[in-house]
């Protein structure tokens, strides 16, 4: 029997309060003894990544209390209560069926009258088929000729997640000679990005992607309008160059405004959608149907383990733990997503609206206040670019900030240069060790203003070469991360109301329905 508890009423809390500290990573990683810890402090992910969080403030004593959290908090029956249909989403009343999209974990699962998993392959299988069609010019333009760039029209989970996925392929893709069509996004409801994208490319031969699931978005509609108008004024028929990823309910669902409509369902939030056709579409039309199967192969992996009620062997359930133990024990409230790969340029502001919309929230699932901070605060760039920036906070700042560091031995375009008897990939790796030990053992110094503490605790996610499967199974890690963590806080991690009241209010203004200070502000601006 489930059952849902808040975390500072689980006995374990008050172990793990009690251990506050008991890990010195400074101490810890110093000597022979520190290659021990880095070789032992290691769990197995999919498509061969590796999570260690050697540099991170636990020991064998913490560990062991974490996992009494994961057993009292029921972890593994949780996730199992999902995967297999129950109403996670208490605040929407709804089932949470995204690893339904990439793979069967558990049971059938029965809803709106249909098996959802036959419902998300067919979408699959019809993606697939459309874009043999486009690539073979049985659907092309008007003159006949066929589609040479994608635009994705969307915003916020829309948007993100597919546009990091792309960025991070994009250039495996050229080298693997499965880039078929350059993708653009449009997303911000500021006309500057629109026009910026449309006079980037050739509307002719484009063909673009309306994403929006209940068909009536705002931002996402008034692009729209946008990409229409450029339609028309080259003389084109908008209906020849659009397609629409929706709900089968929605009024996008069977518009003759759409070459033809793929389908979302309710049970898939937004930053949860990458691995549904919200992602299928243009990823697909991008690198080709194959890449994309092979991305959601990534992400079924790494799900299947994070089933595994062996916490030293869920690299997603304990890196979901040791944050909890950081954030509440610790009281360190934000957390540095810092991949050494430009093609992840993006993931780090998708993984921004993963952790902070679904688990950024003060009320249980029950709607009850709770007491103890939830969701950290999520930031990141890639390195070396961030080393000259943020870094000097993150090393003698006030706070102390968890890293998450990613890195790879090889890079995906296999070109590089040798310069000082070392290429440039090797470069990339050595700032990435260097930084781990940098930031956990610091330096002393009787200048203080070169002295560095130390005691800055990070994880690595390790990888041969960033692949699709390799970012299938990093996305995976994360969303479950995610998912255990809001298990562990007693949260509604899959709804965002947070989201709704700028949006009523944004509606109040462009009636002219306002007064005081929301009028002030609005007569400021110019509306």
């Amino acid at each position: 029997m489930i059952s849902w508890k808040n975390f500072d009423e689980l006995s374990s809390y008050k172990k793990l309060e009690a251990l506050k500290g008991a890990a010195d990573i400074k101490t810890a990683l110093a000597g022979e003894a520190g290659g021990d810890r880095v070789a032992a402090y290691c769990a197995p992910m999919a498509a061969g990544l590796v999570f260690n969080y050697a540099a991170r403030p636990v020991n064998d004593e913490i560990l062991a209390v974490l996992g009494e959290l994961a057993g009292e908090a029921q972890l593994t029956e949780k996730f199992a209560a999902l995967y297999n249909g129950e109403v996670i989403n208490t605040g929407e009343k709804r089932l949470v069926l995204h690893h339904l999209t990439r793979g069967q974990l558990g049971d059938d699962v029965i809803a709106d009258g249909v098996n959802k998993r036959d419902f998300y392959l067919t979408q699959q299988k019809r993606i697939a088929a459309f874009v043999e069609k486009v690539y073979s010019g049985e659907i092309a333009n008007e003159a006949g000729e066929k589609f040479t760039t994608v635009v994705q029209i969307g915003i916020g989970g829309s948007d993100l997640g597919p546009r990091a996925m792309y960025l991070a392929l994009e250039n495996w893709a050229r080298k693997n000679g499965c880039f078929n069509m350059e993708a653009r996004f449009i997303s911000n409801v500021d006309p500057d990005d629109a026009s910026g994208v449309l006079s980037g490319i050739d509307v002719a031969h484009s063909i673009f992607i309306l994403v929006s699931k209940s068909g009536t978005t705002l931002e996402t509609l008034t692009n729209e309008s946008f990409v229409k108008d450029a339609l028309k004024n080259a003389d084109l028929n908008p209906a020849r160059h659009m397609i629409a990823v929706t709900s089968e309910t929605s009024p996008l669902a069977k518009s003759s405004d759409y070459l033809d409509a793929f389908f979302m369902d309710d049970y898939i939030g937004g930053r949860y959608s990458s691995c549904s056709a919200v992602g299928g579409a243009v990823l697909s039309l991008a690198f080709g149907p194959e890449v994309f199967a092979r991305f959601l192969n990534g992400m079924a992996e790494q799900d299947a383990m994070a089933k595994n009620p062996d916490l030293l062997q869920n690299a997603d359930m304990l890196d979901a733990l040791i944050g909890v133990y950081e954030n509440n024990v610790m009281e360190w409230h934000m957390t540095a997503v810092l991949p050494y790969s430009q093609a992840l340029s993006r993931f780090p502001a998708h993984l921004q609206q993963l952790d902070m919309e679904s688990n950024g929230k003060s009320v249980n699932r029950f709607g009850q206040p709770i007491s103890y901070k939830t969701g950290p605060v999520i930031f990141g760039e890639p390195g070396t670019n961030g080393q000259h920036s943020f870094y000097q906070l993150l090393h003698q700042g006030t706070n102390i900030i968890p890293l998450q560091f990613i890195g790879f031995r090889h890079n995906q375009m296999e070109n590089d240069v040798v310069i000082e008897g070392t290429t440039s990939q090797q470069k990339l790796s050595a700032n990435v060790a260097a930084q781990i030990m940098a930031f956990a053992c610091g330096k002393d110094d009787d200048n203080p203003n070169k002295y560095f503490a130390g005691g800055r605790p990070s994880s690595i996610i390790v990888g041969d070469r960033l692949t699709p499967e390799v970012l299938g199974a990093l996305l995976a890690h994360y969303e479950n991360k995610v998912m255990f963590q809001g298990f562990i806080w007693n949260l509604n991690s899959f709804d965002q109301e947070g989201v709704q009241l700028g949006k009523v209010l944004a509606k109040k203004v462009l009636a002219r329905d306002t007064d005081g200070a929301l009028k002030a502000y609005s007569d400021l601006l110019g509306i």
